[in-house]
């Protein structure tokens, strides 16, 4: 059983607010990126992180934006598309956890979701020496625009079926993507994922995602 212990991140100048849970002899660290206004107490996102610990991954969920930013997103909406400012913290954050005592013997993987989809591949193209493998929820891998074509990391795209506009943007990110990437589609999930049962079909996914393509020991940072 995993216990989530309460973190601090300094990327820069900033500090970002994390839970790390890791479970014993665990097989790789999944990093949550999180968009659109959501943050690392997103229940959709806890209860994902919930099964990958009992499938024995470390997960950790990061705050992408500071308190003060989250405060004046809630109003304007300009951080939750500031893919930049995203990508950024998240590489701050990979950095820390590929180097931090708890989880720097893990090899590391992304779940991104919605906006952090995009942050998260811009991220991987950017550590392709640490991050070997990205998954993403009704993500916007399209607004990771040029940096799709740089991601060498397996990336699985999962849409529900009854968002069609998502999908259609997944679908031209994917022809991005190099051969590693797939495309899944949900029945019967809109956006969110709130039908039964669904959330535990991108759970499944992911963590078979995970266990194919996150090797059991790190790469290093490159």
């Amino acid at each position: 059983m995993s216990t989530i212990r309460a973190v601090t991140i300094q990327v820069g100048r900033d500090l970002l607010n994390a839970d790390l849970a890791v479970p014993p002899q665990a097989r790789g660290v999944i990093i949550f990126a999180h968009g659109s206004g959501s943050g690392r107490l997103s229940p959709r996102n806890r209860a994902v992180a919930a099964a990958l610990n009992d499938a024995g991954y470390a997960t950790l969920l990061a705050d992408l934006l500071t308190g003060d930013e989250e405060a004046i997103d809630t109003y304007t909406r300009q951080h939750r598309f500031d893919i930049e400012l995203l990508a950024e913290r998240l590489v701050g954050i990979s950095d820390w956890a590929a180097h931090d005592p708890a989880t720097r013997h893990l090899s590391i993987g992304y779940f991104g979701a919605s906006t952090g989809a995009a942050a998260a591949l811009v991220a991987a193209a950017r550590r392709q020496g640490i991050v070997q493998a990205v998954v993403s929820r009704g993500g916007r891998p399209d607004l990771a625009d040029g940096a799709l074509r740089a991601v060498i990391a397996p990336t699985l795209l999962i849409v529900g079926s009854r968002d069609p506009d998502v999908r259609r943007l997944n679908e031209a990110a994917l022809a991005m993507l190099p051969p590693t990437a797939a495309l899944e589609i949900v029945p019967g999930a809109t956006h969110l994922f709130e039908e039964p049962g669904t959330l535990d079909v991108v759970t499944r996914l992911a963590r078979e995602w995970f266990d194919q393509h996150l090797h059991a020991s790190p790469l290093t940072i490159g």
